[in-house]
């Protein structure tokens, strides 16, 4: 059985592609959330009680709406809803680019890495455009080709991938890379209310730090291939582990 989740909503278009790509490799169960998500990163609710209803059902594809987050999404399927393990989890297809810093701030590699923690081979995979009525076709075909794969190889312990593919006719293969340096600046525009009273939307742009290695993810999609990082539960930094032996603590 393979669990798709997203951040965009269970009625977002990159959803529906996504899951009419992988029907025939699996059962296909969809949880998702009822609405947009979008930056919830790994966030739960706790505030208030989750419900979840199912909305369609048929040979082979059941989908079901959650009140919750992404990452609630998978936790509520996985502990209520789901009789078994699934054998692969997809988050996504995400409108808009989880690539560098952004997977830290996406509920779509939210829910990837929550799918890990529950040892679920699992993958986020986001297309680099965020306007609506996007075509999704070349995003499914490369995201098809990298869960084929996870299905057939698997994933070690407490991995997971992030995949994001331009928005270009044809993409010019699968590059594997790492995560960009870098971070958002000028993040914010200035407004006023009704009142005169300041409010800001969130706006900004990504700014990379060297060392400018040829395989970050930003260089390869913007050469035209689709970028495949992959990521760790564990952050743990073990070389400064090891420096902070030798501090006088």
């Amino acid at each position: 059985m393979i669990l798709i989740t997203n951040d965009d909503g269970v009625g977002a278009l990159g959803i529906d592609a996504i899951t009419r790509t992988l029907r025939g490799l699996d059962n296909i169960v969809v949880f998702a959330p009822d609405g947009a998500r979008s930056g919830m990163a790994c966030a739960i609710t706790s505030e208030r009680p989750l419900t979840y209803r199912l909305l369609h059902k048929e040979k082979g594809l059941t989908i079901y709406s959650c009140t919750g987050t992404p990452v609630d999404c998978v936790k509520l399927a996985m502990n209520e809803v789901i009789l078994e393990k699934p054998s692969l989890l997809v988050s996504g297809i995400n409108h808009g680019g989880n690539h560098a810093l952004s997977i830290h701030y996406s509920g779509t590699m939210g829910a990837a890495m929550e799918g890990c923690v529950f040892d679920i081979p699992s993958m986020g995979v986001s297309l680099l455009d965020y306007r609506e009525g996007d075509s999704f076709e070349e995003a499914c075909r490369i995201a098809r080709i990298v869960a084929l794969q996870t299905l057939s190889k698997g994933l070690p312990h407490g991995a997971y991938l992030n995949l994001n593919i331009p928005n270009i006719p044809k993409v010019k293969g699968i590059a594997i890379g790492r995560q960009t340096d870098g971070k958002w600046v000028h993040e914010f525009d200035k407004d006023e209310d009704v009142n005169g009273e300041p409010m800001f939307w969130i706006s900004g742009y990504y700014q990379s730090a060297g060392p400018d290695y040829p395989d970050n993810d930003v260089a390869l999609l913007d050469n035209g291939y689709a970028s495949l990082v992959p990521c760790k539960i564990d952050v743990t930094d073990y070389a400064l582990l090891n420096e902070l032996k030798n501090w006088e603590l």
